[in-house]
């Protein structure tokens, strides 16, 4: 960081009623009231009194905004955490400020300061009330330069002002030296700061912020779930990185900035892109949703762009494409890593220009439209092999959001599964459709390649083939029950026989079928009387009520 970098309006934040520089509050006060303060106080304890109670104040304003800029910074070197502290006088108004830093031929002292100030509000308003003086009267400032450098270089340092507005010169400016290096001629003047203690209570200071500003942080992300939206998607996601994925979705859905969403198929990317449109400022307006690689080319052009009349075949009237339909909305381009070249260059057109052009015409029509996109394609490998356009990918992900697998996040299974059932039960109209207790650890054992579109259809279809409302273990799919078994005390079987192995699979099935001999089989797929004949030869008795004929 470069103290010519500070802008005002990213260190101060303005509301009504407050003014916050990162944890210090500020407050605008009159130049005028000022001076007649400073008036009024060398009324009431004369001249010398007044200076050093206002150097004083200056000396700790200048440790403070010191310590501000430490704790909010990473500086490129200490003289640009020194020129801060000019930079931050003429950001507050106070004067325009110049610094210019010598280095001293003896390495182990300070390097001597020049500062100089044009317009001092200080030196103003001493003259408004005290006219023309034959001294120099800028006194907070050099209280101020004082305390800022001798916080930034860790020894005392004084600036005496040789030059002031205050009696008559074109600028004011000062000169900072160590202590020790001003001698005794000048010790008159540094008497006025009596600074002991400041920068250890400044210090004490400084610590007390940082801790502030990060219990602000949290507090603020807090309360901006809870106003936004206090259960996300309506489902009460359990996993911190799909925690991590909704709250960098709500920090950048209030803007237009295209976002891409990667992650592997089914994972939620269009629901994600539909809780991003429904938190954006767009949301009054339309979302389209087209999935890029289920059209060839010339029809998704169409779909995308619209048409005239009779510009190819079946083309009976004019017809406006998606990228229309969503004007003061937003667009959901899904599975872009699947399109041609030659539509990359046109969707790059429509995020860079936001203009379209209808398939056979020559008009060109602004779009006012937002654009997400995703895929489950590696994107840098497809622009390595010269199958995706590199600017188009650097256009889409200004703001890119990985979705992790269901396999990575095994506490958002059960809360998914009761989702989809509550939605089954209406759905299908089965009021008493439940999962049962037995089939949780079947649901979290599973990887489900599918993800959460997998495991959606796997309870709709074990809901159907549910006799009595229950979705039990041989309703859901085969290949859950066998990723179960195939799990089930796998550390063991690493010194076990073939045999062994397939009897503990066998054992695992009948487990979850309560010894049902039939669903077992079936499960397994293979006959009854295979089944039955493998348990008499493992000596495990058989149950005739279930047996089927070989």
């Amino acid at each position: 960081m470069k103290a010519a970098d500070l802008n005002l309006e990213e260190i101060v934040e303005f509301s009504e009623g407050k003014l916050d520089l990162k944890g210090r509050r500020l407050v605008l006060n009159s130049l005028n009231a000022f001076a007649q303060f400073r008036r009024d106080l060398a009324d009431s304890v004369g001249l010398d009194q007044s200076r050093r109670l206002l150097t004083r104040f200056g000396y700790f304003w200048g440790q403070a905004d010191a310590a501000g800029m430490d704790r909010l910074f990473q500086w490129e070197n200490q003289n640009e955490w020194l020129k801060a502290g000019a930079r931050m006088l003429t950001l507050q108004g106070i004067a325009k400020t110049n610094m210019k830093i010598r280095q001293n031929k003896q390495e182990l002292c300070t390097p001597t300061i020049e500062v100089v100030w044009h317009e001092s509000g200080e030196a103003e308003e001493h003259l408004i009330e005290f006219g023309k003086v034959n001294y120099t009267v800028c006194w907070m400032l050099v209280g101020y330069a004082s305390g800022y450098a001798s916080y930034c270089l860790g020894r005392e340092v004084y600036f005496i002002e040789n030059r002031c507005r205050g009696k008559g010169d074109r600028i004011c400016s000062a000169t900072g030296k160590e202590k020790e290096s001003w001698g005794k001629k000048y010790k008159s003047q540094i008497s006025f700061y009596q600074s002991h203690d400041i920068q250890g209570k400044v210090k004490e200071l400084t610590r007390k912020l940082r801790r502030k500003d990060r219990e602000l942080v949290q507090h603020r992300k807090r309360l901006s779930l809870l106003e936004r939206d206090p259960k996300p998607l309506t489902v009460e996601m359990r996993s911190t990185s799909f925690k991590a994925v909704l709250e960098l979705a709500m920090r950048a859905a209030p803007f237009d900035s295209s976002i891409l969403i990667t992650g592997e198929t089914g994972v939620g990317k269009e629901v994600l892109a539909q809780y991003i449109h429904r938190h954006s400022l767009r949301n009054d307006g339309p979302f389209v949703t087209v999935n890029c690689g289920a059209l060839p080319e010339t029809l998704l052009e169409s779909e995308l762009f619209g048409h005239k009349a009779g510009s190819f075949t079946g083309a009976i009237q004019d017809r406006i494409g998606l990228f229309e339909e969503a004007e003061k909305g937003g667009i959901f381009l899904d599975e872009i890593g699947d399109i041609s070249p030659a539509m990359q260059l046109k969707i790059l057109r429509v995020i860079q220009e936001k203009e379209i052009m209808r398939v056979g015409e020559s008009t060109i029509r602004k779009v006012n439209i937002r654009i997400i996109a995703a895929t489950n394609r590696n994107l840098l490998q497809a622009i390595n092999e010269k199958l995706f356009r590199k600017d188009l990918y650097y256009r889409l992900r200004i703001i890119e959001i990985e979705i992790p697998p269901l396999r990575q996040r095994r506490e958002d299974i059960l809360p998914l599964a009761r989702y989809f059932v509550k939605q089954l039960a209406e759905k299908l109209n089965l009021p008493q459709l439940h999962i049962d207790a037995k089939c949780l650890d079947l649901l979290q054992a599973h990887d489900w390649p599918g993800n959460v579109r997998e495991l959606e259809n796997a309870l709709e279809r074990a809901a159907i083939l549910s006799g009595n409302g229950q979705i039990s273990c041989d309703t859901l799919p085969v290949e859950i029950i066998h990723s179960y078994a195939s799990k089930h005390e796998i550390g063991a079987r690493n010194s076990q026989s073939v045999d062994q192995v397939v009897q503990e699979h066998i054992q695992a099935v009948l487990d979850h079928t309560d010894g049902n001999q039939t669903q077992a089989a079936k499960i397994l797929g293979i006959h009854p009387a295979t089944l039955w004949r493998k348990l008499r030869k493992t000596g495990q008795k058989f149950d005739n009520q279930h047996r089927e004929s070989p």
